[in-house]
């Protein structure tokens, strides 16, 4: 595959930041550099020079997209962006590859299916569930539906590790249950759907592994870090966000179900595996 004329829209993010790595040919353009949600952007650019449109731009600010303004500006980024996009790919026979996400249902079910309904609970897991309308009626489109993306710059994960260092002995939430999904290997999954060219359509993709809460991860964190685990203290999603204005209901259920990914022949990691990994590389920056 000519990686050469693939186009990553949102290049400078968590996920563009691990596309680098798999497709270092490949042209990688921010929201500085092209705004997704100006069809006259679209219309301009020479796509003569592209097979392949990959989005991994997106709003991820989810209590922020119960505001006017941050409803507003989901609905654009993550929905009217990709109807943007699907109108480019029909018309120059482009694949387009996007990114999903849980928030596209109400976390009843677990785990979750390829072809679950949604039911978002939220603004911003609505304008998700919008764009993954819009990015199926691309005729050679991939979806990844992925959950608590770990990758380089903030993250939950390096949040935890900032705090342990600190000495600060955080309430995390208990009854949020899914896996982790590192960016490198989401990034290694998009790359996989594109060089067997596997049957088009949607892919749940996470780590693999056993489910569990974001409480958990916490103390795990804070072990590697040399802490105790005594120091998280679990809590209910209720419990955290008690007196809080403004934030988005959450799906308590996560786990993604990786049968359909897996038979296209790509093992996804265990997120214990990758985490090890992470963790590690935190070890070695705080060392420097």
């Amino acid at each position: 595959m000519d990686n050469s004329r693939i186009l990553v829209l949102g290049g400078n993010g968590q996920l563009g930041t691990s596309l680098r790595t798999v497709f270092p040919e490949a042209t990688f353009a921010d929201r500085d550099e092209f705004d997704i949600t100006d069809l006259g952007a679209y219309i301009t650019m020479d796509w003569n020079r592209y097979d392949t449109l990959i989005n991994a731009a997106a709003m991820t600010n989810v209590d922020g997209a119960e505001t006017p303004e941050g409803r507003e500006l989901a609905w654009k980024l993550n929905a009217t962006a990709v109807a943007h996009m699907t109108r480019i790919a029909n018309e120059n026979k482009l694949t387009l590859v996007h990114v999903s996400s849980d928030y596209v249902f109400d976390g009843a079910q677990s785990p979750h299916l390829e072809t679950e309904q949604f039911a978002p609970l939220s603004s911003y897991g609505a304008s998700k569930a919008a764009g993954d309308i819009a990015a199926c009626l691309t005729l050679q489109h991939y979806i990844l539906r992925t959950t608590w993306v770990i990758g380089q710059g903030k993250n939950f994960i390096r949040t935890m590790w900032d705090l342990a260092g600190r000495d600060i002995k955080p309430n995390v939430v208990n009854d949020q249950i899914g896996r982790l999904t590192f960016a490198s290997d989401l990034a290694a999954a998009i790359k996989h759907l594109l060089e067997t060219k596997a049957e088009y359509g949607t892919y749940n993709m996470t780590n693999d592994g056993d489910s569990v809460s974001w409480a958990d991860f916490a103390k795990l964190t804070y072990e590697a870090a040399g802490k105790s685990a005594d120091d998280v203290t679990g809590v209910t999603t209720a419990e955290y966000y008690k007196d809080k204005e403004g934030i988005a209901l959450r799906p308590l259920q996560s786990e993604m179900d990786l049968t359909k990914i897996k038979a296209t022949g790509f093992t996804p990691r265990d997120w214990r595996a990758a985490l090890d990994e992470y963790l590690d590389k935190l070890k070695e920056e705080t060392k420097e």
